[in-house]
């Protein structure tokens, strides 16, 4: 009988790599390998990379290196954006086998089947203008809480980003679709779905390319309340100028749709937006923000901002942080700027050197750790939801509120995916 080839799997970057990790290591269980630990000896290793920090490229390479020490004959595939980025940097790297870009990474199971081990690494890689086609995942690690990936690429043409080069046009699964699969995630037990994309709010333009919105993120949202078994969503991220009222208005009026957005803003400088190419001013942002905290008081709000853009002046990050401090919001995503090859950005003048951006994220993260305290203080001796998850971890089990506040708790076995009236 011929032994089963085992494969592990490590993800860099961000929910929507999770959920098609998890859905790739499925496929590869239905192909009949056994999925190890990353930090264990497998036959396979497959690494999904990040390309949207300089950290992602240099910890993909940190990897390899230990795969090699470890199990110098196993296989190695590398795929996500820095692959579809750059396929010959990568394949370059001793230890790889294979790279694997945007078309090609849920054909991996083919794919192994002609790899060994010696050759020069194999690139299986096209122009992201060829990129079509939709592959649905979700993750399925814990029942708990599944990230559902229902959008991928991007239309915007941000001046700092890579995404669209490493993902391609803005594609869309169905609200049919995405249906079927929230009610199979709920017959598996899990409580909560975070439905996660590329540029959520952009869902709705079809597979094949068609640019026109048949459907829209509103025709989802609305439609995913109706689903049975399935008690809580998260809408991980959307864009300010695509979260409209109505779906702000709807989250307010369901018992399903958490109270809890988390809405890019990336400066709050106008100037520094427009060099960013983003498609609102902070006018707008504003108007979303109180219009959420209107209708709903408690609800957790997520920023996310890049310091250290070239242009940003001094001037221009205090206007960020004074804007930052004012706005009712719950806590911040701060990224340093990074170069990107390829960008808009990198034709701007002056540059903000390194350790000025360094202090700048500093300066953010100490004000989000004020921010979220703050949040925190104002629920206290509140009696707020709170969904449990299964791991154990050194005796104490974590959960969160239905607008996002973290508990940490002893562990109870009953407790595990379990929602619980929790008086913070």
């Amino acid at each position: 009988m011929e032994k089963r080839r085992s494969v592990a799997f490590h993800t860099l970057g961000c929910k929507l790599n999770f959920s098609e990790t998890s859905s790739i290591s499925r496929m590869l269980e239905e192909d009949g390998f056994e999925k190890k630990d990353f930090d264990g000896l497998a036959d396979v290793y497959v690494i999904n990379t990040c390309s949207v920090t300089e950290n992602a490229d240099k910890e993909c390479r940190y990897l390899v290196r230990g795969i090699q020490r470890k199990a110098p004959e196993s296989l190695v595939v590398i795929t996500g954006c820095y692959a579809q980025l750059k396929p010959k940097e990568i394949a370059a790297i001793p230890g790889v086998d294979l790279v694997l870009g945007a078309a090609e990474k849920f054909n991996i199971g083919a794919h192994l089947k002609e790899l060994s081990k010696g050759d020069s690494a194999k690139i299986s890689s096209c122009e992201i203008e060829e990129v079509s086609g939709f592959n649905a995942s979700f993750s399925l690690s814990d029942r708990t809480r599944s990230f559902l990936k229902v959008q991928d690429g991007c239309d915007y043409n941000c001046s700092f980003c890579t995404i669209p080069m490493a993902r391609g046009k803005s594609r869309s699964d169905t609200v049919e679709n995405v249906i079927r699969n929230a009610e199979q995630l709920a017959s598996t037990g899990v409580k909560e779905i975070v439905l996660t994309g590329v540029n959520l709010g952009d869902f709705g333009k079809g597979a094949d390319g068609n640019k026109k919105h048949e459907e829209n993120f509103f025709d989802l949202v609305k439609a995913l309340d109706k689903v049975d078994g399935i008690e809580r969503y998260r809408i991980s991220s959307i864009e300010p100028n695509l979260l409209t009222n109505e779906i702000i208005e709807f989250v307010a009026n369901s018992d399903k749709f958490m109270p809890h957005f988390h809405i890019p803003l990336q400066s709050g400088s106008n100037k520094t937006l427009a060099a960013m190419r983003r498609r609102y001013k902070k006018e707008l942002y504003t108007e979303r923000v109180e219009l959420i905290k209107t209708l709903m008081p408690h609800c957790s709000i997520g920023v996310d901002v890049i310091v250290g853009f070239p242009g940003e002046t001094e001037e221009d990050f205090k206007e960020t942080f004074d804007y930052l401090h004012s706005l009712d919001v719950t806590y911040l995503h701060v990224f340093t700027y990074s170069e990107r090859d390829n960008t808009h950005a990198l034709e701007i003048k002056p540059v903000v050197p390194i350790n000025i951006r360094h202090e700048r994220n500093k300066t953010l993260r100490n004000l989000s750790y004020m921010k979220m305290q703050f949040f925190t203080q104002q629920h206290a001796a509140q009696t707020r939801k709170v969904l449990f998850e299964g791991y154990n971890k050194n005796g104490m089990m974590e959960g969160y509120t239905d607008n996002y506040i973290r508990i940490t708790t002893p562990y109870r076995t009953e407790w595990a995916n379990q929602i619980i009236d929790w008086n913070i």
